[in-house]
């Protein structure tokens, strides 16, 4: 995918602009939000939980290269290959390579993010193979030419109307006629289209939610079953993943799993959990005949000992981009490229720059919902102020934005003064909107005001109130 996170202004205005995607990202907010609160709510030990899970994942990357040469020993000594990839250019032609070697002409493909980051799909279909993507939602963008929106519902963008005219477009055989009105219709079609896939392919790829040390296993999570018939169907598979999939043990893959798919879906588990762990052995009734893994660096080490390394704890459950207002106002494409949301922002700007991604750690209110969310605890918040720190220090943020925050930062320095200044702004602004309570348009803060009302300052500064011994929030005071 070539990234658009630059032109982030420009794509938010225009997905504000739209119906369709208003009406699609609409239906988001209840299932995800709803079910994943009341996972917890059955769950006394999540806290706890989720600092264990913390603490495996800061474990290893704290010790990454020693789990991820393990990894590789035992994925060999159970008869797989490995094969590093420090860019997205090694990781495709790696496996390009093994696509040839095996003769291949079809592949199908699991819902993968690294291999979208790496933009696998369409330069396999560049080189002359047949390249299908299973999940569901993956297969409506691959027909409609869209990198996804969204991790775990990569389609959540699109309404239905929108997903039948698809179909009826890229499947063109069918009835004409057919109904296509209902989800069961679009699923049974999907399923009896994607089957004969299914049984054609001779490589199948996938991602992986964890890659385990211990055993040499690599483990996924799906819902819908085509993880496993894009596996275990083909002669040859492939996991690509990025290195910072490794854990240590089964144990601490079982401790994960409990927080995944209550922070994504909000269920106990998913539908399938699936562990490999190298190729067919004698006596084995199906499975492949090759089992190679792609390891994904393109950037992530260099992100190792800095401010920004939390981010690698990220287990992609989507947690904080469904509970993020920003996302919901403008959906994941308008983020430019593959990791949307909090975690996008968090996280693009170190895999591809801060010229390319600046705007993005922009794009938050900090309410701390993403942070309170996630399963990890990776404070996303901390990290994309980190991102405009450095934004800031390169001069890569607006002139007048620069100029403006040097000016504030002058007067924070002198308190008497800024108390001074600050009493007389919340004077007169209280004056200007006595009227109606609120102010309709503010000199510097068009960017507020063009949108909603500003209140209009009421009764006494923070400071005063603080001075006296009181609350802000107190029942009596006015604010």
């Amino acid at each position: 995918m070539q990234p658009t996170a630059h032109a982030f202004p420009e794509n938010a205005r225009a997905a504000l602009a739209d119906a369709r995607l208003r009406k699609a990202l609409g239906t988001m907010k209840s299932g995800f939000q709803g079910n994943r609160a009341a996972a917890i709510a059955r769950m006394p030990e999540w806290e706890e939980l989720r600092e264990e899970g913390r603490r495996i994942k800061d474990h290893v990357l704290a010790h990454l290269d020693v789990y991820l040469e393990r990894f590789e020993a035992r994925v060999v000594a159970n008869g797989g290959h490995v094969h590093w990839a420090r860019t997205a250019a090694e990781a495709r032609e790696a496996v390009l390579a093994i696509c040839r070697q095996a003769g291949a002409r079809s592949v199908t493909k699991g819902k993968s993010m690294v291999t979208e980051e790496i933009g696998l799909t369409p330069f396999l279909e560049q080189h002359g193979l047949q390249t299908v993507e299973t999940d569901l939602g993956e297969y409506i963008i691959q027909l409609r030419r869209e990198p996804p929106s969204h991790i775990i519902a990569p389609a959540v963008h699109l309404t239905r109307d929108q997903v039948a005219e698809s179909f009826r477009r890229a499947h063109g055989g069918l009835d004409p006629g057919r109904p296509l009105e209902e989800a069961r219709d679009l699923t049974d079609e999907a399923r009896a289209v994607l089957r004969r896939k299914f049984l054609e392919a001779d490589v199948g790829i996938t991602g992986a939610n964890f890659l385990v040390a211990e055993t040499g296993s690599t483990v996924i999570v799906t819902n819908e079953g085509n993880g496993d018939l894009t596996q275990s169907l083909p002669r040859v598979h492939v996991v690509v993943a990025s290195l910072e999939k490794v854990v240590p043990t089964l144990e601490d893959v079982s401790t994960i799993l409990r927080l995944l798919a209550r922070s994504a879906t909000g269920q106990e588990f998913t539908s399938y959990t699936t562990f490999s762990t190298g190729p067919r052995r004698p006596g084995d009734p199906d499975g492949p005949e090759e089992f190679h893994v792609v390891l994904v660096d393109n950037g992530r080490s260099a992100l190792l000992g800095t401010e920004s390394q939390e981010v690698l704890r990220c287990i992609r459950c989507s947690a904080c981009i469904n509970h993020c207002p920003i996302y919901a106002a403008v959906g994941g494409h308008a983020y430019g490229w593959i990791v949307p949301g909090p975690i996008g922002a968090a996280l693009t700007p170190g895999l591809l720059g801060l010229e390319e991604a600046r705007h993005l750690p922009n794009a938050s209110t900090f309410c701390g919902r993403c942070e309170a969310v996630c399963p990890m605890k990776i404070p996303l918040p901390k990290i994309m102020r980190h991102w405009r720190e450095k934004e800031h220090a390169a001069a890569l943020s607006p002139t007048s934005y620069r100029y403006g925050l040097g000016a504030w930062a002058w007067l924070a320095r002198r308190p008497s003064l800024y108390r001074t200044g600050a009493a007389l702004a919340a004077r007169l602004l209280g004056r200007l909107g006595r009227d109606r309570g609120r102010l309709v348009r503010l000199p510097f803060a068009d960017g507020w005001t063009d949108w909603r009302d500003l209140p209009a300052p009421e009764g006494k500064t923070f400071f005063q109130l603080y001075a006296e011994g009181r609350r802000p929030n107190s029942p009596g005071d006015v604010r």
